[in-house]
């Protein structure tokens, strides 16, 4: 399984001061150091974290392929093909959210969506959706082009952290799901045979699977045992991680967790 380490949250500790440290580029070179196999980045609407100019450097300069997440703003796509990464990731966006929230609709903008992946395919681009789980948004990702599904981990991701920490008892609580345990898990269950359902559906159609959001070190497992998935994009646990244990570290020790052929290839100090 491959990794993609998503170094939005490196910007966002940039941009809390302003100033120009800590660099998101210098990630890079950790990064393919530490085995990660692809550097993914989120370049918004509002600019919030990752500028263009970031985008332009790491292009230049990274030696790991570059996934590019974005909407389908036509300005950000303009600017995007001008920058030819290895691939793109089209996701749904809302200024005000905190993080993306669920998966882009690709039936209700099947014609929209069905332009951009001509436009950067035609360009040697490589084009993947970033959706919920549902039959129907997988099949219009076939109909469309897209060559890879992301899907969207965050209600998986969400449950698990409602079951198996404290997050109820503070105050970033999810209210929605302040439900009993009994009902938490079985929605939890139902979270994984979604995804593995799905992702038996992609797989079956020819696309590529790939998942992403809010996967951190406690809960890979189940996701790590749906064999059609082959790469993970993970950031923030990866960040939030390498400030106890240095960036280097926190990444090698997710590789460990997600290529089982590598667990004895390295020892964590």
């Amino acid at each position: 399984m491959l990794l993609g380490v998503n170094i939005d949250h490196i910007a966002t500790l940039r941009e809390a001061r302003k100033i120009n440290d800590p660099d998101p580029l210098e990630a890079v070179f950790i990064a393919k150091r530490a085995g990660a196999d692809q550097i993914t980045l989120h370049l918004r609407e509002d600019r919030r974290h990752i500028h263009d100019d970031d985008v332009l450097r790491i292009r230049n300069s990274s030696v790991l392929p570059l996934n590019i997440e974005c909407s389908i703003n036509p300005e950000i796509l303009e600017f995007i093909l001008k920058i030819s990464p290895h691939r793109i990731t089209l996701v749904p966006e809302n200024r005000q959210e905190v993080t993306t929230e669920g998966g882009l609709d690709v039936v209700a903008n099947f014609e929209r969506i069905a332009e951009i992946t001509r436009t950067f395919r035609e360009h040697c681009i490589e084009v993947s959706l970033f959706i919920d789980t549902q039959i129907d948004q997988i099949c219009a990702s076939k109909e469309v082009g897209a060559q890879m599904v992301e899907l969207h981990t965050g209600t998986y991701a969400n449950l698990h952290l409602m079951l198996n920490s404290n997050l109820s008892y503070t105050h970033n609580t999810i209210e929605s799901l302040k439900i009993p345990r009994s009902e938490l898990k079985t929605h939890f269950l139902d979270s994984i045979s979604s995804l593995r359902d799905g992702a038996k559906e992609a797989k079956w159609l020819g696309l590529e699977v790939a998942a992403g959001h809010g996967l951190n070190y406690h809960n890979l497992a189940p996701i790590l045992q749906i064999p059609e998935i082959i790469e993970l994009n993970i950031g923030q646990s990866i960040i939030a991680r390498s400030i106890f244990t240095g960036l280097e570290s926190a990444i090698k020790e997710m590789v460990k967790l997600i290529k089982p052929s590598e667990r004895n290839a390295f020892r964590l100090d």
